[in-house]
């Protein structure tokens, strides 16, 4: 699977939303498989969209013929797009389906990995940040991507902002310790959104 994580500063919040809500023309998209978004909790002018598809040829064929014409309705919107693919690695918890339904925010974190870390950083996501994350109140599903290169996407899903922030304080700086966070990783940049109903596909 294909995860797709666009980020961008918007200057017209109604004419976006606007434009978000047109996107549920990707419904009968040959491989499309689930699209939702919201907005930053740290910084409300920027917007997150999550999008995954069955393969990375679906998708190409998508962006060939149908993008242009479903992104027109949000030019001019937004500023500093940033657009970055990812194959999907493994679940966080099992059984991850691209759903929104039940999402109140989602944890991105977007790392960077040092090229001799990338084993034992993939390994640490495995056996002991997921474990962490499955077992936590709120936690639903997510998943771990990868980049070309040492890139890497956790992306987390919780039914509510609370239990998440719960986890961030009780467990994340003891588990970061054990994982070695500070030796595997070059760069980390990350974001909690809060998800809009009206923007899922």
């Amino acid at each position: 699977m294909l995860v797709k994580w666009i980020r961008c500063s918007v200057t017209d919040r109604p004419g976006f939303e606007r434009g978000q809500r047109k996107w549920a023309g990707l419904l009968g998209e040959p491989g499309f498989r689930g699209q939702g978004g919201g907005w930053s909790r740290k910084r409300p002018e920027v917007a997150h969209v999550f999008g995954f598809w069955e393969s990375r040829a679906f998708y190409d064929s998508f962006m060939a013929r149908a993008h242009d014409r479903l992104a027109a309705g949000q030019t001019g919107t937004y500023t500093d797009m940033q657009v970055l693919l990812f194959e999907r690695q493994f679940d966080v918890k099992v059984g991850f389906e691209p759903r929104f339904g039940d999402v109140d925010v989602v944890r991105v974190a977007h790392c960077q990995v040092h090229a001799d870390r990338v084993e034992h950083f993939t390994l640490m996501q495995e056996k002991v940040w997921n474990p962490a994350m499955a077992g936590s109140p709120g936690m639903l599903r997510g998943v771990f991507g990868q980049a070309p290169g040492h890139e890497f996407l956790v992306l987390s899903m919780w039914n509510s902002a609370a239990e998440h922030g719960k986890y961030r304080e009780e467990r994340v700086r003891r588990l970061g310790t054990r994982a070695e966070v500070d030796t595997d990783i070059a760069a980390l940049a990350g974001d909690v959104v809060a998800i809009e109903p009206s923007w899922t596909v």
